[in-house]
């Protein structure tokens, strides 16, 4: 859902525009050039692809948690290798992209010359969309798959209190004659972003997406966020899901779980301090060779028994509207993003 309703008064900029202004931002609120530039290039692709939950909105509470001193703006990553198809990276109680960024050449090498790759980030923040993280390896014609844990805030299915976080899982891969197929979900009824820009909005959830304090399901976001919890998507699968994620992110890396890390001291922290691991795939090393146009022919079956809407087209929509248009964002809120641009 668009933030920037025609009643407002509307700025665009272009892609470089707003990753200059938000680059400019973190480094004036404790990040280093480095990590700035990737957190930068981050939330404007997402603004741009229209995922607003996870765009300029973000930056609020990255910004609060560097205030905090719960994240450090200034690490830098140790990238360990550690087998031939097995990299490890400790964040240094960094964020996450960074992280990726700084193994991301290796990690292709890896699954270029094993055929499949694993990498491992502990001790890291992500707080941003999942599909940046993979997008890029399919445009290099590879397959990639992502899970990052998050923080406490949902209801495993068939239980009273809250215990795995969103837990999203993002894929992509290459596909001939068009955009890579790319998804990014969380394994929540609704992103936790969602619910709070809900919240902002004084707009209503559809039902089964949470419970409040007591328990009782609601569809107040509000209620949602003060006490309450989300639920997962599709019951005890999303809930299995959930499970396997947390696996995977955080006791596979070394990360901690949604529930080990306490941000209790440190007021305005918002980024929780988990785990992500990706797996890289080359697929020219499958037989046949022939990956992508494979891709393509399951887009066409899809599209020939009607599905008109395919995963990721509506970003990759918005994404070719935005580079003709520019990024549209409220007067307002730009005002604010230059003023804590200084």
């Amino acid at each position: 859902m668009s933030q920037t309703p025609a009643t407002q008064p509307v700025e665009s900029l272009s892609l470089s525009e707003l990753t200059a202004l938000l680059q400019r931002i973190f480094e004036r609120h404790g990040t280093s050039a480095a990590v700035a530039q990737v957190l930068a290039d981050n939330c404007a692709r997402a603004q741009r692809d229209g995922s607003y939950s996870h765009g300029v909105f973000r930056i609020a509470g990255y910004l609060s948690s560097l205030a905090s001193h719960w994240v450090d703006g200034q690490a830098t990553p140790v990238v360990e290798d550690v087998a031939s198809g097995f990299i490890r990276v400790d964040a240094a109680n960094g964020f996450a992209q960074p992280a990726l960024a700084a193994a991301r050449q290796l990690l292709i090498e890896k699954a270029r010359s094993a055929g499949i790759a694993v990498l491992a980030i502990r001790n890291s923040h992500h707080f941003a969309a999942l599909w940046p993280d993979v997008e890029p390896f399919a445009e290099e014609g590879l397959v990639a798959l992502s899970v990052v844990n998050s923080m406490t805030c949902v209801v495993p299915h068939g239980a009273q209190k809250p215990l795995f976080g969103t837990n999203p899982i993002a894929f992509a891969a290459p596909c001939a004659d068009g955009h890579p197929i790319v998804f990014d979900l969380a394994t929540s009824a609704i992103a936790h972003g969602d619910v709070q820009i809900a919240a902002r909005k004084g707009h209503s959830l559809p039902a089964g997406m949470g419970v409040d304090k007591l328990g009782a399901p609601t569809e107040d976001p509000k209620a949602i966020l003060e006490g309450g919890a989300l639920l997962p998507f599709g019951g005890h699968k999303g809930s299995a899901l959930s499970m396997m994620v947390e696996l995977l992110a955080a006791a596979l890396t070394g990360g901690n779980f949604s529930f080990e890390f306490d941000w209790s001291k440190h007021p305005g922290a918002q980024t929780p301090w988990t785990g992500q691991l990706l797996i890289v795939v080359d697929p020219t090393k499958s037989g046949g060779n022939s990956f992508a146009q494979r891709s393509a022919e399951l887009v066409r079956q899809m599209h020939a028994v009607g599905l008109e809407r395919l995963p990721g087209d509506r970003r990759f929509n918005q994404r070719a509207k935005s580079l003709e248009d520019g990024i549209p964002l409220a007067a307002d809120e730009l005002a604010k993003l230059r003023a804590l641009a200084g």
